[in-house]
């Protein structure tokens, strides 16, 4: 079934490939039918252990074929139109994260099939993930959360085929990247409606969600101490009453929720009674009260972004930018 040819002009493991892609397209081989081994292939044609194993690697990264330990190569897919796999692991899927999947896919070629996974926030899973399909792609991009040490779960990998996406952490600066910068984001942003906050005697951070990027928090505390003005970071649920006055700066859309109903039970009016600030803008913000102020990054743009970066093979590390769109809630 495999035939190498001499002196064509074409690599020995790129012909194995082409053999293996034939057998498949004639229907000689059969997606669960056993290949020859690496010793049989070497062998018969006067080959190298690497070069087989070179076309075997290819193939396996494509889906093509799988290895099975202590039995061989067989074959997992006919699609033979695949010429690469990404790995994609999220945290979580939410509306925004939606847009950027959907963007990430738009912007890659039809031949490239991308397997997303998420790990919910659970490091064990994270790491398994990883683990388990270590080898087995051409690139991979991790949202690695909230997780330390992250670069010594994701050592397994190629470094040039790691993208990190929306967080980037100390131990992660080698690694190409398209992040959010948290910190600078909501520090800039707080500043330029700090006219509209000298009106507000207190600004609490809602911090119920402990996966929201710290880095958040420490922007907020920075801004809140240079600027002299009294804040609370609020970790847990409570019935206490809200206090005209205050500013609230919400991360997630449940607790925006319980601020609202809370607000309305009260009778008090958003933007005048209290204030409120969420994150990552979506249709619930512009419709709820009249609209409410957000701080967001345009998750289209990193999808694209992160599309080229693979397929042009970069090794860059991007900040994707973000926006203020200021409504009736502040």
């Amino acid at each position: 079934m495999i035939e190498i040819k001499n002196k064509i002009g074409v690599p020995k493991y790129k012909q194995i490939i082409r053999n293996i892609e034939d057998a498949i397209n004639n229907g000689q081989l059969k997606k669960g039918d056993k290949l020859p081994s690496i010793n049989e292939i070497k062998k018969l044609n006067k080959l190298s252990r690497d070069t087989v194993l070179t076309a075997f690697n290819e193939l396996k990264n494509r889906g093509i074929i799988k290895p099975v330990v202590g039995k061989g190569y067989y074959v997992s897919s006919e699609n033979i139109d695949v010429q690469q796999k990404i790995f994609l692991l999220f945290d979580e899927l939410n509306s925004f994260k939606e847009d950027l999947y959907n963007s990430f896919l738009e912007n890659l070629t039809p031949n490239i099939q991308v397997d997303i996974f998420f790990h919910h926030f659970n490091e064990t899973i994270f790491k398994k993930l990883i683990q388990d399909n270590a080898g087995d792609y051409h690139a991979y991009v991790i949202m690695p959360a909230n997780f330390k040490n992250t670069s010594s779960t994701i050592d397994v990998l190629p470094k040039e085929k790691v993208y990190i996406l929306d967080q980037i952490h100390e131990d992660l600066e080698d690694y190409s990247s398209i992040y959010q910068n948290f910190e600078k984001t909501i520090y800039t942003n707080l500043q330029t409606i700090s006219k509209s906050i000298k009106k507000y005697q207190k600004l609490n951070f809602i911090a119920l969600n402990h996966n929201q990027p710290k880095t958040l928090i420490k922007g907020f505390i920075k801004f809140c101490e240079e600027k002299n003005i009294p804040f609370e970071i609020v970790e847990k649920t409570s019935e206490q009453l809200l206090i005209k006055g205050e500013l609230f700066i919400i991360p997630d859309d449940k607790s925006l929720l319980r601020i609202i109903k809370k607000m309305k039970k009260q009778n008090f009016v958003l933007g005048q009674d209290i204030g409120v600030l969420s994150f990552n803008d979506t249709i619930l913000h512009e419709i709820v009260e009249g609209g409410i102020t957000t701080i967001t990054t345009d998750f289209n743009k990193m999808g694209k972004r992160l599309a080229q970066m693979i397929l042009n093979k970069e090794q860059i590390k991007i900040e994707n930018p973000n926006k203020l769109i200021i409504r009736n809630s502040i």
